[in-house]
């Protein structure tokens, strides 16, 4: 079973590259469509917002992973989603309507950001995408005839083809096919020419450039592209909230996201799906072992933040590649046996690291 999309040299592009990933995504398609029927309407909701941060991920994982900016400000866009979705929704446009000029308007604050930050790279991008996460949070905050300010803003329930999408299954499989065409499309993106640019920009600027590759057009529009990936998933966040402000939408929640495709794996389209798993049930696993915890350290504030960082520190010490990159070593060790040998992957990597272009 093939299949395949045409480019303009109408040559076939094998969405899957063989038959077993043919046979294990139907089998994961099956399970997630089973799953209203089996789980408790808490586990539904976490994994209806396991899809909401997987189109987060999308976006920020090509931003970040793909071409190489880092954004330390990216909680601002699913901010701008999620409240252009809620002033459109409680207007009374329609959701199949609010929720492209959510994405559009998103883009267009990507656009606005993307352009004064041509001028800056590395950290201090990341400080300026970090200061304009402060200032869209501080706008909300005053701009209370239109966000509520402080006191929030309630979101009202989709209303869709006659159906009510407000909570359990028919949400649930509302962000599950916002969340497979999201990955659909990041994954025909990357295949285009314009993915490919991205690409050779975050490997070598000045070797992208050389091939005639625009870097004002291309970072500004990654940072649009990213920008809308962000704003849909606020839309779809909004109404799986139902209640907004601007405390949800902090440089902490910023910090979490860049955690989380790191975490994932940058670089990689499962990495972004591992990585926003991870955002999720890292939380619930703290809660459920707790009472198992010493008194002094169940008790102790700051044990999730703590943790996170934790985590975040081994990845970036023992696996660069995060989730996803140790999944590859233990697929390859297998594939390999016994013919395996330690350190395979560092020399790679030592190779990748000399072969490119600074």
């Amino acid at each position: 079973m093939r299949f395949i999309f045409k480019t303009r040299y109408e040559q076939d592009i094998n969405l899957f590259q063989h038959g077993g990933q043919v046979f294990w995504y139907a089998v994961l398609g099956l399970v997630l469509m089973a799953a209203p029927f089996v789980v408790s309407s808490y586990v539904l909701t976490q994994l209806s917002q396991i899809f909401i941060y997987s189109i987060v991920a999308f976006g920020l994982m090509l931003l970040a992973g793909f071409t190489g900016q880092l954004s330390l400000g990216h909680a601002a866009f699913l901010a701008v989603g999620a409240y252009t979705e809620a002033v459109l929704a409680t207007a009374g446009v329609p959701f199949l309507v609010s929720v492209p000029l959510s994405g559009l308007f998103a883009a267009i604050v990507g656009i606005i950001v993307g352009l004064p930050a041509l001028r800056v790279k590395g950290l201090y991008l990341g400080i300026a995408t970090l200061a304009f996460g402060t200032i869209i949070e501080e706008i909300i905050a005053r701009a209370e005839p239109i966000t509520g300010g402080n006191a929030g803003l309630m979101v009202p329930p989709i209303n869709l083809f006659g159906m009510r999408f407000a909570d359990g299954p028919a949400f649930y499989y509302l962000a599950f096919a916002f969340a497979v065409a999201a990955g659909l499309i990041l994954i025909n993106l990357l295949r285009s020419p314009t993915g490919r640019a991205f690409v050779a920009i975050r490997d070598s600027e000045i070797s992208a450039q050389s091939m005639g590759v625009n870097l004002a057009v291309y970072k500004t529009m990654s940072f649009a592209i990213s920008a809308a990936f962000a704003g849909v998933a606020g839309a779809l966040y909004a109404h799986n909230i139902r209640f907004l402000s601007p405390d949800q939408f902090t440089v902490v929640q910023s910090i979490e996201l860049i955690m989380m495709v790191v975490i994932g794996g940058l670089g990689s389209i499962h990495g972004a799906v591992y990585g926003a798993i991870f955002l999720i049930a890292l939380p619930q696993a703290i809660n459920a072992v707790k009472p198992f915890l010493p008194l002094f350290l169940s008790e102790a504030t700051g044990l999730q933040p703590t943790i996170f960082g934790l985590v975040l520190v081994l990845v970036v010490l023992f696996e660069p590649l995060g989730i996803y990159g140790a999944w590859l070593k233990t697929r390859t060790y297998f594939d390999l046996f016994p013919f395996y040998r330690q350190g395979m992957f560092r020399r790679q990597k030592a190779f990748q690291k000399s072969d490119r272009l600074k």
